[in-house]
């Protein structure tokens, strides 16, 4: 059974920072690319970062300069490392698998991570 799980979240204050891992099961992991994203109460869900098959990344501009995404094939494993956090930053945190050429498409149920004093 295909499965992503994220972990890592939690409270932080702000100005601080927070791993995101999300771990995948199943041997699709390496052939996709993984997306980061996030949904805040009331909002629509948003890309936050995503990093593809050759390790080119990219982020959205809320986040740039402070979030680095990376991932780790081996442990069939993506982060998201999360700096300088502010409120604005508090949402569930989701991860998503995506191959387009073999129709893969997978998500996590995702991690809530609040960001407050």
């Amino acid at each position: 059974q295909v499965q992503l799980v994220e972990s890592g979240g939690g409270w932080v204050p702000p100005g601080g920072s927070r791993r995101l891992s999300c771990v995948a099961s199943g041997n699709f992991f390496s052939r996709c690319t993984i997306e980061w994203y996030r949904q805040a109460p009331g909002n629509q869900r948003e890309l936050v970062a995503l990093i593809t098959v050759s390790n080119i990344t990219f982020y959205e501009d809320p986040v740039k300069g402070r979030f680095t995404i990376s991932r780790d094939d081996a442990k069939n494993t993506a982060y998201l490392q999360m700096n300088s956090l502010k409120p604005e930053d508090t949402a569930v945190y989701l991860c998503n698998a995506k191959n387009r050429v073999e129709g893969l498409d997978y998500w996590g149920q995702g991690t809530q991570v609040t960001v407050s004093s």
